[in-house]
């Protein structure tokens, strides 16, 4: 029996499906599986240049991947000498796949990138769908869990990366079984013609609290973050959250520091800069633009 046919049709359906005006529910485990593979298939084609990894940020939090390994013990032929092999320098997309950002809660870097390529390519209703660039574009910058609180309920679990070439940054909060995620996309400089050489990103708010609605109720313990950019001349930074300091990881002008609550707080995070001499650049208590007190 050929099932070609029958095959073809479906798939018809399918495609039908998709431009009506009330879309179902989209497939999340297809849809991942798809983007594993279309990823695959580019880190693939650049596998060969995939030796030196790039390099990690400083910070308890993050992780690294192996480089390429010495030569064996074999001995070469007495008629010739032996070939040295020179490293491969990576192409801007082997780079871009290298492992790099913050991870926790046991989240792996593959797991963080399907979320990541997940949230750029769904498509929502038309006329709902921003434009988010492609995904290969993106570096990672952090993954953790997510708690769901009375505007969001359901745990999950937050990707946060960033496009250098289009200056954009997204957030990304996927629950596995929802119809689609939750974004958060920012374009442009967010730091204004006045602002200090650390800037606390302002859009990030989701990643170290809950909910209004939860006000004095909130689900703990709470995994949080802060991030934001920093310039050059910055060579540390701390932020303080429910009486506890972490020290940022800092990546090619951003800060990624992280902890967990185990109670509520009303303070947002108190974020300080230094310089490499040890002086303090930059207090987010000194910022008129940082919204200290929480809503």
């Amino acid at each position: 029996m050929n099932d070609h046919g029958f095959e073809e049709r479906v798939r018809d359906l399918l495609a039908e499906d998709a431009y009506t005006i009330s879309p179902s529910a989209a497939p999340y485990p297809a849809i991942r599986r798809r983007g594993v593979a279309g990823r695959r298939r580019r880190v693939a084609a650049t596998g060969a240049a995939l030796v030196t990894l790039a390099a990690v940020p400083v910070g308890a939090y993050a992780f690294s991947g192996s480089g390429g390994g010495s030569g064996g013990g074999a001995s070469p032929a007495a008629s010739a000498p032996a070939a040295v092999s020179p490293t491969p320098t990576p192409t801007p997309t082997a780079t871009a796949a290298a492992p790099r950002g913050v991870l926790l809660d046991g989240i792996t870097y593959a797991q963080a990138l399907e979320d990541l390529e997940y949230c750029v390519e769904f498509k929502g209703p038309k006329g709902l769908n921003n434009d988010y660039g492609d995904p290969a574009d993106y570096r990672l910058l952090l993954a953790m869990r997510s708690t769901g609180d009375s505007n969001t309920p359901g745990d999950g679990r937050f990707a946060v990366a960033v496009d250098d070439t289009a200056n954009a940054r997204l957030i990304c909060s996927v629950k596995d079984g929802d119809d689609g995620p939750g974004r958060n996309f920012s374009v442009g400089d967010v730091a204004g013609p006045d602002a200090g050489p650390v800037v606390p990103d302002i859009n990030a708010q989701k990643l170290y609290m809950q909910s209004v609605l939860n006000r004095g109720n909130w689900t703990l313990p709470f995994r949080w973050a802060s991030v934001g950019t920093v310039e050059d001349s910055v060579e540390r930074v701390t932020v303080e959250y429910g009486g506890e300091t972490s020290e940022a990881a800092l990546d090619d002008g951003w800060y990624v520091a992280t902890g967990e609550l185990d109670q509520q707080v009303t303070k947002a995070p108190r974020v300080k800069g230094y310089d490499a001499g040890g002086e303090l650049v930059y207090d987010s208590d000194e910022d008129e633009g940082y919204m200290a007190d929480l809503p």
